[in-house]
């Protein structure tokens, strides 16, 4: 006999349809046969939904298109969540200009912050290589120029030289360097340059006494591809290297460094003549104001004329043919090194011409001891 259901079962057995559960399971746990529960599901009268909540749903709509997005990037990065962080960082670099760094970073389980750092990091590298390249350029241009071209000229130049810089920087790199255009007070400038732009010592290399003539240049060296500058200042009665200096910028911050070096060591007397030729590193007024707070006179060989400074050429000459080019330095530590071994070597061991085959430093001691003598006698 067929089994009749009221209306409350019917609505109990809809509400168990209604709130998920399936077909066959309805049917078995009710003993109702699938086909009257369809024909009771097709009867029933339209369920009433609740009102929509459109902020809910606009949440729910900004999430899938998130989610979207999300698969998006997925599909078209190269690498996986689990790839290493810089090839992470690369696909998060190349996908920017379509999608948000927030969104990517998500994406790609990259923090926002070390993203933004690995940027400043790689933008501060990239500053530092492009200021190496376009410093020797720009004191080349400056120096072509007689010392008269500004920050925007000397840009203007390096434009048509293919490099793209902008102005600030251009004058950062020249301040730095002490390389200042004569055109502002012209003659003011030159009313008080025109005494050290003498060449005192005229190629007379010879001293009564130490701390009586120095003579300085700068030399370079390229060790492991990276090229290093070399300070030296000579002492002229002894031929004794008084100071070195080592660095990877060629500036006034290296001659600078390196007289102040000497001084410390030699308690240098006023009156010194100190002689080097005419590179922007010794007449940039940074390095002229120092010499005059250290009493030194300054002599400027004369352009285009590197025998006027012989004695620094002879001894780069030395100090290449019986050093850097001998060795093939596995560091830069091991390349410094054994510069300094080289100048103690210079000063205590190897003998001199000029001073009768004697070391720079047993000619000063000679001298020391004489001296000292004579101040006894008398």
């Amino acid at each position: 006999m067929k089994k009749i259901y009221t209306n409350e079962q019917k609505d109990e057995i809809l509400k168990m349809y209604w709130s998920g559960e399936s077909v066959a399971s309805i049917s078995a746990s009710t003993g109702v046969a699938k086909s009257t529960l369809y024909k009771w599901i097709r009867e029933a009268p339209p369920k009433k939904s609740k009102p929509v909540n459109m902020t809910d749903f606009r949440i729910l709509k900004q999430r899938c298109e998130t989610l979207e997005q999300m698969v998006e990037i997925l599909q078209m990065s190269p690498c996986t969540v689990s790839a290493p962080l810089h090839d992470r960082y690369e696909v998060i670099k190349d996908l920017s200009d379509t999608y948000s760094i927030t969104l990517l970073c998500k994406t790609l389980m990259v923090a926002k912050g070390s993203y933004f750092n690995h940027l400043k990091a790689k933008e501060d590298t990239v500053y530092a290589l492009k200021k190496k390249e376009i410093t020797p350029i720009i004191e080349e241009i400056f120096n072509e120029s007689n010392q008269v071209f500004g920050a925007r000229k000397i840009n203007a130049v390096l434009r048509l030289r293919g490099y793209t810089v902008a102005d600030k920087t251009v004058a950062a790199i020249m301040h730095e360097n002490g390389w200042f255009s004569v055109r502002g007070g012209a003659k003011r400038i030159y009313e008080m340059t025109k005494q050290r732009r003498e060449n005192i010592l005229s190629q007379q290399f010879v001293a009564t006494a130490p701390n009586e003539v120095w003579v300085s240049d700068i030399t370079y060296f390229t060790c492991k591809e990276v090229k290093y500058y070399i300070c030296v200042i000579i002492d002229l009665f002894a031929r004794k290297v008084v100071a070195c200096t080592i660095s990877k910028s060629n500036g006034t911050r290296l001659t600078k460094s390196t007289l102040t070096k000497a001084v410390e060591e030699r308690h240098s007397r006023e009156g010194l003549i100190f002689h080097s030729d005419r590179g922007t590193n010794y007449t940039a007024r940074t390095f002229v104001d120092c010499c005059k707070a250290f009493g030194l006179t300054q002599s400027l060989s004369r352009k285009s004329t590197p025998y006027d400074n012989s004695v620094m050429e002879a001894f780069f000459k030395t100090l290449k043919a019986e050093e850097l080019y001998r060795n093939n330095y596995r560091s830069e530590r091991e390349f410094r090194e054994c510069v300094e071994a080289y100048i103690d070597f210079y000063n205590n061991k190897r003998p001199h011409q000029i001073n009768r085959y004697r070391t720079p430093d047993a000619t000063e001691e000679s001298y020391y001891k004489r001296h000292t003598s004579d101040m006894g006698e008398s």
